[in-house]
């Protein structure tokens, strides 16, 4: 199996603050989304992406968040075993200091 990318909550931060168009996806459930969101990620279930895989374009990388990085990672290794580029930001939103929206 191939090595999942990672980024880190800082050096996502920066990218953002610099005006870096990044595709992000939050893969937790509702009741943790409903405590803050990055600005612009997009909310997809973990158990909901199978059936979303027609979101994803195989051209672009997403970033994928959860609350500490594990189910952001099992994502990434599917997403990943499809085709797509993905990066798993490491320590989720536990280790975020950024903004967040509700």
């Amino acid at each position: 199996m191939e090595e999942i990318q990672i980024i880190t909550p800082e050096v996502l931060q920066k990218k953002l603050e610099a005006g870096e168009k990044l595709d992000l996806v939050d893969v937790r459930e509702d009741e943790e989304v409903a405590g803050g969101m990055i600005p612009g990620a997009k909310h997809i279930r973990m158990g909901d992406i199978p059936a979303n895989l027609d979101y994803f374009d195989k051209d672009k990388e997403y970033i994928l968040i959860c609350r500490s990085s594990a189910r952001s990672g099992n994502v990434c290794y599917y997403l990943q075993e499809q085709g797509y580029k993905v990066r798993n930001m490491i320590g989720g939103m536990l280790n975020w200091t950024g903004e967040t929206k509700k």
